[in-house]
Parts: C-alpha cells; sequence; structure tokens
C-alpha cells in the first residue's frame, strides 16, 4: 500500500460522549473547538468523552492499526464507524459519503454489502456447521443459491477450512472458529474490513499462524482494514500505518517504523521501547555507500526486514543488493547494519529522553 492511493474511508472531528443528554457542547460546530477545553468542561459534569475530536484516513488496500491500552477508546471508535455505536458528533465518510447522515434502512444495507466484521468473541451460530456459518450472511442478503455456494466455498478454500464444512462449532479449534469468522466476514465480499482483536483470545503459537493467513489474505485481497490489537508486535507484523491512542484521543499517527524512531512523547515510546530495531529496519534504510555493487552479489527487495538478512549477510561477505523492482539502490553490509542499528537504538533513547523531559 501506497499513501499515493485513494481514501477509502476517513474519520474527522470524531466525539464519543456519554452523558445523561447530550447538552449543549455539540449543539453548533465543534471542528474548530478546543479538544482539551472541550474534554475537560465533559468531565467536570460528569460525562464521559470516550472519543475526543479523532481524525484518520485510510487508503484502499491499507491495514490502519489503531492501538492503546484498555479504556484508550479504540474499540469505541471503530464501533462508531459502523455506528455500532452512535457517534455524538462529527463525520465518518465512505467514498466521500458521511455515514452519521445515512438512515437506519441505508445504514443496514451498507453493513450487509460494504462492511465486513471480525471480534474478539468469534459469535458463530452453534447450531449451524461451518458451511451454513459462513454462508449466513449471504442468506440474510438474499443471495441466490447457485452464487452462495460459490461464494461460500471460496472462502472456505480462502481460510484453509477444506473438508470441515460440516463440523460444528464446539467440534473446532479456536484458530479454527477464528478462521470461520473471518471467512463469514469476507464471504459478502466487504469494502472496508473492521476487526477487533481478533487473535488476543489464542495461543500463541495459532495467534502467529493466524496472523500469516491475514496477511496473505490480504495479499490476495487488499481491503481497506481498521484492525485493533493492543500487541505491537502483531502490529509491527501487519500494519501499512497506525494510530496510538490515549485517554479517547489520537496521540500520534504514522507508520511502525516512524514510531518507534521518532515517538511524539513518552507514552508512545513506552510503547515501542522493547521493539527489536532489526525488525523495523528495512534493507534500504542501511545502505553503505562504500561499497560497490557487482553483478554476483544476491539481491533482495528493499523492503526486506534487516532482521531477514542477517542470515544471509554471515555467509555473504561482500554483501547484499537491495533492489526496488529491477533497480538496484545500493549495498547492505554487516558493518552498515551494525551501524545504523547502533545509530537508531541511540537516536530513539535521546527521543524517549527529551521527550519524558518535555513531559514533566
Amino acid at each position: 500500500m501506497t499513501q499515493s492511493e485513494p481514501v477509502k474511508l476517513s474519520c474527522r472531528h470524531l466525539w464519543k460522549v456519554y452523558a445523561e443528554e447530550r447538552a449543549p457542547y455539540f449543539k453548533q460546530d465543534a471542528s474548530g473547538a478546543d479538544a482539551d477545553a472541550l474534554s475537560a468542561r465533559l468531565r467536570a459534569d460528569g460525562a464521559i468523552p470516550a472519543a475526543v475530536d479523532v481524525a484518520f484516513d485510510v487508503h484502499v488496500g491499507e491495514i490502519f492499526v489503531i492501538m492503546g491500552l484498555s479504556g484508550s477508546g479504540k474499540s469505541t471508535v471503530v464501533r462508531c464507524l459502523s455506528r455500532l455505536v452512535e457517534p455524538t458528533y462529527g463525520e465518518v465518510l465512505l467514498d466521500g459519503e458521511d455515514l452519521l447522515t445515512k438512515s437506519q434502512k441505508d445504514l443496514i444495507d451498507i453493513r450487509r454489502h460494504k462492511m465486513g466484521m471480525v471480534f474478539q468473541n468469534f459469535g458463530l451460530l452453534p447450531h449451524l456447521n461451518v458451511y451454513d456459518n459462513i454462508a449466513f450472511p449471504l442468506s440474510l442478503q438474499g443471495v441466490a443459491k447457485a452464487e452462495r455456494k460459490t461464494r461460500t466455498e471460496r472462502v472456505i478454500d480462502l481460510v484453509g477450512l477444506e473438508g470441515r464444512e460440516s463440523a460444528f462449532p464446539n467440534q473446532l479449534s479456536g484458530g479454527q472458529q477464528q478462521r470461520v469468522g473471518i471467512a463469514r466476514s469476507l464471504a459478502i465480499e466487504p469494502e472496508v474490513w473492521f476487526l477487533d482483536e481478533p487473535f488476543s483470545a489464542l495461543d500463541p503459537l495459532i495467534r502467529r499462524q493466524m496472523q500469516d493467513e491475514f496477511l496473505r489474505i490480504q495479499a490476495t485481497l487488499r481491503k481497506s482494514i481498521v484492525f485493533i490489537t493492543h500487541d505491537f508486535l502483531e502490529a509491527l507484523r501487519i500494519a501499512d500505518r497506525m494510530m496510538i491512542m490515549r485517554d479517547g484521543r489520537c496521540v500520534q499517527i504514522g507508520t511502525p517504523a516512524e514510531l518507534i524512531t521518532n515517538p511524539a512523547d513518552s507514552y508512545v515510546a513506552d510503547f515501542t521501547e522493547d521493539v527489536p530495531m532489526a525488525r523495523v529496519l528495512r534493507a534500504r534504510a542501511v545502505l553503505d555507500p562504500s561499497v560497490a555493487l557487482t553483478e554476483s552479489m544476491e539481491r533482495h527487495d528493499c523492503e526486506t526486514p534487516v532482521e531477514d538478512l542477517l542470515p544471509r549477510l554471515a555467509s555473504c561477505k561482500d554483501g547484499l543488493v537491495a533492489c526496488e523492482g529491477d533497480h538496484a539502490l545500493g549495498v547492505v553490509t554487516a558493518n552498515s547494519v551494525i551501524a545504523a542499528l547502533a545509530h537508531q537504538d541511540k537516536f530513539r533513547t535521546q527521543e524517549a529522553d527529551a521527550n519524558r523531559e518535555a513531559a514533566q
């Protein structure tokens, strides 16, 4: 995914406030309001601002990850995007159309045809087998039987459940149940896909396998995805960009590498301090200008993580060529990797210390 892709989903000045009544706070345009001051007023009046002036874009084919501690507002935001939770104020634009202006009838139609949702609770129907669980939303859409069969069989193959079509949920492992949930949401062929900690209830090994499956599916389908997780290493594996939230507010948006190497404050720095830099840095960032490339050198994509290059560097003394398509950018050497890791670790420590001092 590149930022040149068009925007699929936009969130603008989104507020969700839990209070006895809407009060006068949002009776006029609040898009230019001081969010901190307004949030403080709400809390002083006994209201709970669960989402505070949140804004972001999700591009076509992008995996946009939302992270934060428990109670930070990440699940509230995702539910506001689909209006499972009704926003108090703001805009949610899908292909430029504000979902907050849609009638309930229109919204149901949009959910059934354009949105896929997967939550931590698999939500499978216990009296239906795998095939019927997956086909269920298609039957609600009124899809003809022949097409329903074709689409159900296609997603069963996509998530690797061939041979388990007749099994019931209580006959499946946790990972298999999650695959059914994913297949069911994909069967409607959604344009946007919301996933709220879908793998958090799984054992570590199964979770890793499901992440692999998720990335494989995304490589094929190129969905626009909003993915919630509390695990930074999971976010690091799957995110194109990510947003970190705190107390209902967006703290920072960027690529995983941007958040790790240039945290906005100590909160973000604390999230990222234990992440190995070798997983973040890519080949293009560790080129050695002192080494000339030769035709005999082994070639790798410039976006390959440094972590994946280390075993090859041990046996390729002259270095590895980092390529963007057919174009060679330069040579990666063991010395250039060591220098980059040392520099980035020092930079990150200095940035974190400076941010902590500024916050005090």
